[in-house]
Protein backbone atom coordinates (compact mmCIF):
# COMPACT_ATOMS: atom_id res chain seq x y z
CA UNK A 1 0.00 0.00 0.00
CA UNK A 2 1.21 3.43 -0.73
CA UNK A 3 1.76 5.79 1.71
CA UNK A 4 -0.04 8.75 2.17
CA UNK A 5 0.44 12.73 0.80
CA UNK A 6 0.10 14.96 3.79
CA UNK A 7 0.56 18.01 1.44
CA UNK A 8 -0.69 19.12 -2.00
CA UNK A 9 1.35 18.06 -4.94
CA UNK A 10 2.24 21.03 -7.64
CA UNK A 11 1.64 19.91 -11.62
CA UNK A 12 5.66 19.95 -11.97
CA UNK A 13 6.15 18.11 -8.16
CA UNK A 14 3.27 15.31 -9.93
CA UNK A 15 4.94 14.61 -12.86
CA UNK A 16 8.55 14.54 -11.34
CA UNK A 17 7.07 11.45 -9.19
CA UNK A 18 4.89 9.62 -11.86
CA UNK A 19 8.47 9.82 -13.84
CA UNK A 20 10.11 8.44 -10.65
CA UNK A 21 8.16 5.80 -9.93
CA UNK A 22 7.67 4.71 -14.11
CA UNK A 23 10.63 4.37 -16.45
CA UNK A 24 9.53 7.82 -18.44
CA UNK A 25 11.20 10.61 -18.40
CA UNK A 26 9.21 13.47 -17.02
CA UNK A 27 8.96 15.17 -21.16
CA UNK A 28 7.06 11.61 -21.96
CA UNK A 29 4.83 11.48 -18.47
CA UNK A 30 3.96 15.58 -19.90
CA UNK A 31 3.07 14.39 -23.22
CA UNK A 32 1.07 11.39 -21.76
CA UNK A 33 -0.91 13.60 -19.68
CA UNK A 34 -1.67 16.71 -22.34
CA UNK A 35 -2.67 13.56 -24.63
CA UNK A 36 -5.20 12.16 -21.89
CA UNK A 37 -6.52 15.97 -21.87
CA UNK A 38 -6.87 15.93 -25.68
CA UNK A 39 -8.49 12.80 -25.35
CA UNK A 40 -11.40 13.80 -22.56
CA UNK A 41 -11.84 16.76 -24.77
CA UNK A 42 -13.03 14.92 -27.84
CA UNK A 43 -15.20 12.63 -25.92
CA UNK A 44 -17.08 15.54 -24.32
CA UNK A 45 -16.89 18.23 -26.95
CA UNK A 46 -20.25 19.33 -28.49
CA UNK A 47 -20.64 16.73 -30.98
CA UNK A 48 -18.66 13.93 -28.97
CA UNK A 49 -19.97 10.94 -27.14
CA UNK A 50 -20.30 12.81 -23.90
CA UNK A 51 -18.95 10.50 -21.94
CA UNK A 52 -15.22 9.85 -20.84
CA UNK A 53 -14.28 6.96 -18.40
CA UNK A 54 -11.21 6.02 -16.45
CA UNK A 55 -11.32 2.94 -15.66
CA UNK A 56 -12.17 2.12 -11.95
CA UNK A 57 -11.11 5.59 -10.78
CA UNK A 58 -13.61 8.22 -12.52
CA UNK A 59 -16.21 8.84 -14.95
CA UNK A 60 -16.67 11.96 -16.65
CA UNK A 61 -20.86 12.86 -18.27
CA UNK A 62 -22.14 15.18 -20.14
CA UNK A 63 -25.81 16.42 -19.39
CA UNK A 64 -27.91 18.89 -21.55
CA UNK A 65 -29.71 21.06 -19.56
CA UNK A 66 -32.90 22.42 -21.48
CA UNK A 67 -33.27 26.49 -21.33
CA UNK A 68 -36.15 27.50 -18.67
CA UNK A 69 -38.73 30.09 -19.02
CA UNK A 70 -39.30 33.42 -17.16
CA UNK A 71 -41.38 32.97 -14.16
CA UNK A 72 -43.30 35.64 -12.62
CA UNK A 73 -45.39 35.84 -8.90
CA UNK A 74 -43.58 32.46 -7.50
CA UNK A 75 -43.45 31.85 -3.55
CA UNK A 76 -40.01 32.89 -2.47
CA UNK A 77 -38.22 29.63 -0.75
CA UNK A 78 -36.71 32.16 1.77
CA UNK A 79 -39.40 34.45 3.02
CA UNK A 80 -42.83 32.69 3.08
CA UNK A 81 -46.07 34.63 1.99
CA UNK A 82 -43.74 36.88 -0.15
CA UNK A 83 -43.70 36.27 -3.69
CA UNK A 84 -40.76 36.99 -6.95
CA UNK A 85 -40.24 36.70 -10.16
CA UNK A 86 -37.54 34.14 -11.70
CA UNK A 87 -34.82 34.78 -14.54
CA UNK A 88 -34.86 32.68 -17.65
CA UNK A 89 -32.29 30.49 -17.50
CA UNK A 90 -30.10 29.79 -21.15
CA UNK A 91 -30.31 25.95 -22.59
CA UNK A 92 -26.60 24.88 -20.71
CA UNK A 93 -24.26 21.60 -20.65
CA UNK A 94 -23.93 20.68 -17.04
CA UNK A 95 -20.27 17.86 -16.61
CA UNK A 96 -20.23 15.55 -13.72
CA UNK A 97 -17.18 13.99 -12.32
CA UNK A 98 -18.49 10.66 -10.40
CA UNK A 99 -16.05 8.68 -8.83
CA UNK A 100 -15.91 5.10 -9.45
CA UNK A 101 -15.29 2.10 -6.94
CA UNK A 102 -10.88 2.47 -7.00
CA UNK A 103 -11.61 5.96 -6.18
CA UNK A 104 -14.19 5.06 -3.77
CA UNK A 105 -11.74 2.69 -1.70
CA UNK A 106 -8.72 4.88 -1.88
CA UNK A 107 -10.71 7.40 0.18
CA UNK A 108 -11.94 5.07 2.98
CA UNK A 109 -8.53 3.32 3.24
Amino acid sequence: MAAAIKDKLTKSQILAEIAQNTDLTRKDVSNVLEELTVLIERHIKKRGCGEFTIPGLLKIVTKKKPAQKAKKNVPNPFRPGELMDVAAKPATVQVRVRPLKKLKEFALS
